[in-house]
């Protein structure tokens, strides 16, 4: 005999699951941590701050 399975909790298992794959491939494709984000805008920012220090004339 089968084994008797609650199709509503099957239901929530595989949506979770979905989400959680849908979730890890945006994740891979778009994101950055918010660590990665402040240290990437910090490093622009000092790059920026070194550059404007070695001008001749300053606007």
């Amino acid at each position: 005999m089968a084994e008797v399975i609650n199709l509503r909790t099957a239901k929530k298992q595989a949506a979770r699951k979905a989400a959680r794959t849908k979730g890890d491939e945006n994740a891979a494709k778009f994101g950055l941590t918010r660590a990665e984000r402040e240290l990437q805008k910090a490093q622009v920012e000092k790059t920026a701050r070194a550059l404007d220090g070695h001008r001749r004339e300053p606007d």
